[in-house]
């Protein structure tokens, strides 16, 4: 499988090179490698005079920590070892105890990085690697704050011998220093020319690439400059059926932008459970604890934060007020405060017990400072124990501004846990539920499956941090809230029992992902890399937890987990068919070793179920090399790819799945997006770049057997992440041009795919790219559809030969266009006759999809 152009070509280009060269050139020539945050290269003849290879183009760069300032590489020392592999090692910064790896035959392919840890001296400072031929073996000293030096000895840079102490002698730097743009200090070797011309050809190629994928449609009246109206005949082959995947549109959610609390999950209380912690937000903010949303007013009245006997180990926190006086109120703004529904009816309820003896009344308010009173009712607190108590409240006004009151009407003490208020008309009127809007908006993309619970949130900040699956089951108390990755406080409401749900109800395949046994290789928590991963004592359990996951999605009622299924509900299983392992990591040893001993030992527990692989955080380069590689030795089914990228990028890359390997892993685009710089939201320039390149997946949907887009969801006001595919506040949902993008692909796909060649009136590469098509059955329904793409700026006046038995045909066409910069452009639809060989005008930048049945 041609899994990297880049690599391929650079390839390529370095073979022609080598046997095509001038005749004037030399033979050989001194390179320099030098640091400037990543590794970098300058060539000379005479060691005088030095030209950089590219304009600040760094060919190796730090992957060690969190996203941002962590990412450093210190002094990186450039040697060539064992048969002329280049290897790399690398300081990571001033506290670590470990040192950086990584090697390369040619310096532009890089292995996966290693992070060794060491056991001597305070730190790793000005780390200097030698390799001895004689012993085949590797000598890496260090130094470190106290101006010690240390010594590791290595066969293959993945095991060392214990750190030990040697002489400042010892410690031998061959680095030198020029001149180039004042003085650099770096490592200088003598190489044949063309390894030079390699590294200038890579530089070039990717440069070329840069500009490509910068292309925006602000330039196009220059770039398209004098171009008419085109014509444009697409013949259509509808002998040659190619069956393509069923499940090519999908969608992906994860707990980001407040996606779940707050968002999706329809809870209207926050911090319900008064287990808010600093360490939710990296104790960056002093007021995120336990009385987060809540307020305590009246004369003598307070709250505090207790954990003695607690409704549940896993809730184990809750709020005890003293009342003084009567009028005592504690107060929760919800969300960004709590947004009613005139003459809906509300569900509250609250575990309360005695912290006296007298038996108290709690009046219960939903008031507005602008409405007032909206709703009222009153319960006793008459237990020493915990008691839960449930009512319905029924709003008497259209508000966005109101406040859940607790009033005592006398002295006294109490204690109070899971304070609840849903709207009854969750969506499909579920217990527990969803918000009806947001969710019926993400149903109506019909998607084929839902990913979830993330992303990077499945793998988590940390070992500690890793999503457990069995801690969102189970009644609401029982559930263990955690910090979310993204900054916040995830409650637990919205679990897999929920997540479930909602695929059965909109009729979609669940597609849960669980981390690789490794968190995120970013965390904050644990140090950088991956932390070693769960210790290999612990992966059975762990390994077990992903066996139960699938008994409780598919077991018997009889079965443990069947059973825990049945009791919260739902007895039938929910044919779970697929499980993601792993998401964007690192692929390094530590990765590879967990991931093939949870996918061996899962294909012999559970057969029937599809592994879906990772194939690491990009496109290309050494993680995705990596990923591949594993996926091919295993056999793996599916693995993921990930790509955020720009309109150009995908205008310029609708081939890339064209030459993969069908007889190996199939793929899951399990995050893809189109953004312009500065983190604009999505318009009409991103949409249509994504559907024009959607028009290669289903092209080769026998590859490509899911997508999803990433983010699905942001809340105004707390997005992390742009762009986004739905943002929403508490009262609106706010589909983007995106959405209707991705809504137009999921509810017309299909299962075959027929071909068809475009005859453009004008043979321009960059206008011949900027038009595409895809004409897909369903059938199901035999149902047919066309899909056009249009990212010029002038309109195509098509002819559409069919090639059916039958030539005129009832159908449906619907229209996305306006301008680029458009931000709400809605889909038109009509009625039209489409007549094989009428010709149908597709307007400048439009997608426009005709569907009918023969």
């Amino acid at each position: 499988m041609n899994k990297q152009l880049l690599s391929v070509t650079v390839l390529l280009l370095t073979v022609i090179n080598t046997f095509a060269f001038k005749k004037n050139e030399p033979d050989s020539a001194y390179l320099f490698a030098y640091n400037a945050n990543g590794l970098r290269f300058a060539w000379s003849l005479d060691k005088q005079h030095w030209t950089p290879v590219g304009n600040n183009y760094t060919f190796l760069k730090s992957d060690y920590g969190r996203w941002g300032t962590e990412k450093k590489m210190i002094n990186p020392y450039l040697i060539q070892g064992k048969n002329k592999q280049w290897v790399c090692a690398w300081s990571l910064n001033n506290q670590t105890m470990q040192f950086a790896t990584a090697q390369s035959a040619n310096l532009i392919s890089w292995k996966p990085q290693s992070y060794p840890y060491v056991t001597s001296g305070k730190n790793v400072l000005r780390p200097v690697i030698s390799y001895n031929p004689g012993e085949d073996e590797y000598t890496l000293i260090y130094a470190d704050a106290e101006g010690k030096y240390f010594e590791v000895k290595s066969k293959n840079l993945n095991h060392y011998s214990a750190a030990k102490p040697v002489n400042a002698a010892a410690y031998r730097n061959a680095s030198t220093v020029i001149q180039m743009d004042g003085k650099l200090d770096g490592q200088m070797f003598h190489l044949p020319w063309t390894d030079i011309l390699a590294l200038k050809k890579a530089y070039e190629l990717q440069d070329y690439k840069s500009k490509q994928n910068a292309e925006q449609s602000k330039d196009d009246a220059f770039r398209f400059s004098g171009l008419k109206d085109l014509t444009a005949k697409i013949t259509f082959e509808p002998e040659k059926p190619k069956a393509i995947s069923s499940m090519l549109t999908g969608i992906f959610f994860e707990d980001l932008n407040y996606a779940a609390d707050g968002g999706l999950y329809a809870e209207l209380i926050q911090n319900r459970d008064f287990e808010y912690n600093l360490r939710d937000k990296g104790f960056n903010d002093k007021n995120w604890n336990g009385t987060y949303a809540w307020a305590i007013t009246g004369k003598g009245a307070s709250m505090q934060i207790d954990s003695v006997a607690p409704i549940h180990p896993n809730n184990p926190h809750y709020a005890m007020v003293n009342a003084l006086s009567t009028g005592a109120t504690l107060s929760n703004s919800g969300f960004d405060g709590i947004t009613l529904k005139k003459g809906a009816t509300y569900l509250f309820s609250v575990f309360t017990k005695l912290a006296g003896k007298e038996r108290l009344n709690l009046i219960v308010k939903l008031t507005s400072a602008k409405a007032g009173l909206i709703a009222q009712t009153t319960l006793k607190i008459g237990q020493a124990n915990w008691q839960k108590q449930a009512v319905t409240l029924v709003s008497s006004a259209d508000v966005a501004d109101a406040r859940l009151e607790l009033i005592l009407e006398t002295a006294g003490r109490f204690a109070v846990d899971m304070v609840s208020l849903f709207p009854q008309n969750t969506f499909k009127n579920r217990n527990n539920g969803l918000r009806a809007d947001l969710a019926e908006t993400i149903a109506a993309i019909r998607p084929r499956f839902v990913r979830f619970p993330g992303g990077c949130l499945a793998h988590g900040d940390g070992i500690a941090n890793i999503y457990n699956w069995k801690n969102t089951i189970g009644p609401l108390e029982s559930r263990k809230p955690d910090r979310n990755l993204w900054g916040y406080h995830q409650t637990m409401g919205l679990g897999y029992l929920e997540y479930f749900q909602f695929c059965e109800d909109i009729g979609a395949a669940p597609v849960p992902v669980i981390a690789a046994g490794v968190p995120c290789q970013n965390s904050s928590t644990g140090g950088g890399g991956q932390q070693g991963g769960i210790p290999m004592s612990e992966m059975d359990a762990y390994i077990q937890d992903i066996a139960d996951l699938v008994e409780y999605a598919n077991g018997d009622v009889k079965t443990k987990w069947g059973k825990k299924r049945a009791e919260a509900g739902h007895p039938k299983p929910f044919n779970l068919k697929y499980i993601g392992i792993g998401n964007e990591d690192q692929i390094t040893e530590v990765f590879a070793e967990h991931f093939t001993m949870i996918y061996k030992a899962l294909k012999k527990i559970h057969p029937e179920i599809v592994i879906i692989g990772t194939a690491g955080p990009f496109f290309e380069g050494t993680d995705y090399d990596a990923g591949w590689q594993i996926a091919s030795e295993l056999n793996v089914p599916v693995i993921d790819e990930h790509y955020y990228q720009s309109p150009g990028w995908l205008i310029n890359n609708q081939d890339f799945y064209d030459n993969y390997d069908r007889s190996k892993s199939k793929v899951y685009l399990g995050e893809y997006a189109a953004s312009l710089p500065g983190g604009n939201k999505t318009n009409l320039e991103t949409s249509l770049s994504e559907a024009l390149y959607l028009t290669s997946l289903e092209r080769n949907g026998d590859v490509v057997s899911m997508a999803s887009y990433a983010p699905l969801i942001a809340k105004e006001g707390h997005t992390q992440w742009n762009p986004d595919l739905i943002y929403f506040n508490n009262t609106e949902v706010k589909p983007t041009t995106g959405y209707y993008v991705q809504q137009l692909y999921g509810q017309n796909g299909g299962d075959i795919y027929f071909p068809s060649t475009v005859a453009l009136s004008v043979n321009q590469e960059a206008v011949k790219k900027r038009m595409a098509c895809s004409m897909v059955k369903d059938s199901a329904t035999g149902e047919i559809t066309i899909k056009l793409v249009n990212l010029l700026p002038v309109s195509v006046n098509t002819t559409l030969d069919l090639n059916l038995k039958q030539h005129s045909f009832n159908a449906i066409k619907t229209v996305l266009s306006g301008n680029p910069a458009d931000k709400k452009v809605l889909p038109l639809k009509t009625n039209i006759m489409l007549t094989s060989g009428q010709p149908v005008e597709i307007p400048a930048y439009s997608f426009t999809v005709i569907k009918f049945k023969p």
